[in-house]
């Protein structure tokens, strides 16, 4: 049995992995925590900064091997894992592998394997993973762009695992995020969300807790939604490619041939599915010697 699988056999993800970071004191922890049933894996001992209507079920961790302990254990309660911070988890797995003895690039390697391992395991339990991370500045020539606080020889191998990477920054009062890299912030924005999303309050003015839905509903709910539709999308395009490759295969002369071009806008077209029935058809009649006259009807070649 063949592993090849079609465009349109393949399963749209369900879950989605997103780092987000910004100043102390923007709420992303929060943010991060207004996922669907979440549970925090708090590296940086912060939960007590959130507000108490906001905070979820925590795991306080203080070393890689507790961490690895949890996501050994049963998580069927959970939807989403919050990891805060990312900077101080990687902190925990470079003195796990350096208490192992490996040295250059083997200790990286080390350490990027172990990241990727943690994150695969979570997907595989079918789990949201949401990174909180700390910012940090980094020079492009003249400019300064703002990134995750993150060790320059993790970023690549941790970035590419992501969904989604927000910035999120205060803008004339109003709690801010976008996935969209610019010159100003690095961004990874793989569903088209919009350039720049609002965070909206959630503590009244007497600092009670307000509903904390974020990330839930403007976030993972529409980048779901835009995934199934992609899937759906190029299920009904294969399906009405291979229509067309059908009838293509019935043509065996000029009449059979000028059938087709009278026929053409009757399949379900979708994306280029008409070019593709037009390149299809020209590659038939060459193959069976035929030529488009001047009326664009196909007869047999002189």
């Amino acid at each position: 049995m063949t592993l090849i699988k079609k465009p349109n056999e393949l399963n749209a993800p369900t879950r989605l992995k997103v780092l987000v970071y910004g100043q102390a004191g923007t709420g992303k922890t929060t943010a991060a925590l207004s996922a669907p049933k979440p549970l925090l894996l708090d590296f940086d001992n912060g939960i007590h900064r959130v507000n108490y209507g906001h905070q979820q079920d925590t795991v306080p961790v203080n070393s890689w091997a507790e961490a690895t302990q949890v996501i050994g254990e049963d998580l069927s309660a959970y939807e989403t894992i919050v990891v805060d911070t990312i900077g101080k988890m990687m902190d925990y797995i470079i003195d796990d592998v350096d208490a192992k003895g490996f040295n250059g690039w083997k200790r990286w390697e080390k350490i990027n394997e172990a990241f990727t391992s943690f994150v695969r395991s979570l997907s595989r339990q079918n789990k949201n993973i949401i990174f909180v991370a700390h910012r940090d500045t980094r020079k492009e020539g003249e400019e300064t762009v703002f990134v995750p606080a993150l060790r320059e020889k993790n970023y690549t191998a941790i970035v590419t695992e992501l969904d989604l990477l927000g910035y999120v920054e205060v803008r004339n009062n109003k709690r801010t995020i976008t996935f969209n890299p610019t010159s100003r912030n690095d961004g990874k924005n793989t569903c088209n969300l919009p350039a720049l999303m609002t965070i909206p309050t959630v503590v009244d003015a007497n600092g009670a807790a307000m509903p904390n839905t974020f990330f839930q509903t403007q976030i993972i709910a529409p980048y779901i939604a835009n995934l199934q539709q992609r899937s759906a999308a190029i299920k009904e395009y294969e399906a009405v490619v291979s229509e067309i490759k059908d009838n293509i295969e019935l043509i065996t002369d000029e009449v059979s041939a000028n059938d087709f071009i009278e026929r053409i806008d009757s399949f379900s077209h979708t994306g280029n599915s008409k070019a593709v029935a037009g390149k299809l058809l020209a590659a038939k009649a060459r193959e069976l010697g035929l030529t488009l006259n001047k009326e664009k009807r196909y007869e047999k070649a002189a």
